[in-house]
């Protein structure tokens, strides 16, 4: 895992705890909350942060344990505690205690993939949830099963009040487990919808394009059962991805991923190669969010191969070609393959110049990538440098503006930077604020930075802009 997975998943886990916190709950309901929630943490890393320590701060505790008790201190660094945490290296039993000690924990409770219930002082709350006018929905507490298994619903962590009604989400859920019937069959229309709703996500309108998706996709998949032809097929195909596309964005996860299963099939059923070279790169990011990246790289490969078959004729096959290159570098630079992610990504700008079409969006929309690439491996200031020269009016839709603010946004961030960050952010909401309100990754960074850097230019007015939805819940 790279150096900017594990910072992200830091941010989600300070988020989580600081929801559980504000419902009252203890360490042991915060650390199972963590498990549950970002099944890649360990449990004794998922711990200290239930605690709200730092690695430094937690071995000055561990050691101050064996001080209290008149015992030599032993020779264990913040390195040392790193590698237990992320498992690469065995402690003594001795170790084992102590930190069960320090964190009121049990030593079954420190086996990866061990019950994850409450510590002994804690009595496990039930869950009640409060429903807002505008279907938010905030869990108090949470309940456990008879295994010990927090069973509150497994969700990306959202911000409290997101402009994406909960009832909006559940519809979605609803709709993809059994399919409502559609009144309309004719594909021209299913087609004119279909192209309005690419124009609402272009427009960052997430909360309307995500109500409108169960009438969306139940047209176009009545249009094309009626017509069964390949270019019907072909459309609902396009619908599913947009449909992934649109709910990956608002961190809707597992509706993303069915969407993005069925994407494929109809692409498969059409035998149109670019909406299966298409539907292999949606595929690819969910598979890369899930963790597995070299899945995701070999499913994008799949899609570039069966583009090239084509001999890449079309401006839409060689637009394709580049996004699909630019998405697979990016994969292998979530995998901390350096290597072969800026090898990618080189290929995806030559192939960018080769797309006359397409200029002068084609080298952006590729520089754009690899400010992303090397964020996330970890670089920020070579991700910044990359993207000098970068301007709003490259891009011609307002989520494509408020994203390249947003992707800044990060690397400053990750750089240590929180007025620019602010800057960035700030950017990003006027061009699209959804992009900033309604992405879960991007909400974290400004209510962290709304919370820890409360003076710094910019912040009070990125705190005004997402005050109506401060509260951040699970």
């Amino acid at each position: 895992m790279s150096r900017a997975q594990r910072a992200d998943l830091a941010r989600q886990a300070q988020a989580i705890r600081r929801a559980c916190v504000d419902q009252g709950m203890g360490a042991g309901q915060v650390a199972a909350a963590i498990l549950q929630l970002l099944p890649d943490i360990l449990p004794l890393e998922a711990w200290r942060w239930a605690r709200g320590w730092s690695r430094p701060q937690a071995l000055a505790a561990f050691l101050a344990l064996y001080e209290a008790e008149g015992r030599p201190t032993p020779p264990v660094t913040t390195a040392m505690l790193c590698r237990w945490e992320h498992g690469t290296v065995a402690m003594s039993r001795d170790y084992e205690h102590m930190l069960c000690r320090l964190y009121g924990m049990s030593p079954n409770q420190l086996r990866p993939g061990a019950a994850t219930a409450s510590a002994p002082a804690e009595t496990p709350r039930h869950p009640r949830s409060v429903t807002r006018r505008d279907g938010a929905v905030t869990v108090n507490g949470g309940s456990y099963d008879g295994e010990g298994i927090n069973s509150m619903r497994r969700r990306t962590v959202l911000a409290a009040g997101l402009s994406i009604p909960l009832a909006a989400l559940q519809r979605v859920d609803d709709a993809l487990a059994v399919p409502p019937r559609s009144d309309s069959a004719e594909l021209a229309q299913a087609a004119a919808r279909l192209r309005a709703a690419r124009r609402q996500f272009d427009r960052s309108e997430l909360a309307d394009l995500v109500a409108a998706l169960p009438g969306l996709l139940a047209s176009a998949t009545a249009a094309a059962e009626q017509a069964d032809t390949p270019a019907g097929w072909a459309l609902v195909s396009a619908t599913y991805r947009l449909a992934t596309d649109t709910l990956s964005k608002v961190g809707s996860k597992p509706s993303a991923r069915i969407t993005a299963d069925r994407a494929v099939l109809y692409a498969a059923r059409s035998g149109d190669p670019v909406a299966a070279a298409a539907s292999d790169r949606t595929l690819g990011m969910m598979l890369r969010s899930e963790g597995r990246p070299a899945t995701a790289a070999a499913v994008m490969s799949r899609g570039i191969d069966n583009l090239e078959a084509t001999g890449l004729s079309t401006t839409a096959q060689a637009a394709l070609y580049l996004r699909l290159l630019s998405a697979r570098a990016y994969t292998y630079a979530w995998a901390g393959d350096r290597a072969r992610a800026l090898e990618g990504i080189g290929e995806a700008e030559r192939a960018a110049a080769r797309i006359p079409a397409m200029q002068p969006t084609a080298a952006p929309f590729a520089r754009l990538y690899r400010v992303d690439i090397h964020y996330a491996l970890g670089d920020a200031g070579t991700a910044l440098y990359a993207a000098r020269g970068l301007r709003d009016d490259m891009y011609r839709t307002p989520e494509r503006r408020g994203r390249l603010h947003t992707d800044l946004a990060r690397a400053w961030w990750q750089w240590g930077k929180p007025e620019e960050t602010a800057a960035e952010l700030l950017a990003a909401y006027g061009h699209a604020p959804a992009e900033v309100t309604d992405r879960p990754s991007i909400r974290t960074i400004a209510a962290e930075l709304v919370k820890q850097h409360p003076r710094v230019a910019g912040v009070r007015q990125l705190s005004k802009a997402i005050s109506p939805r401060t509260a951040v819940t699970v």
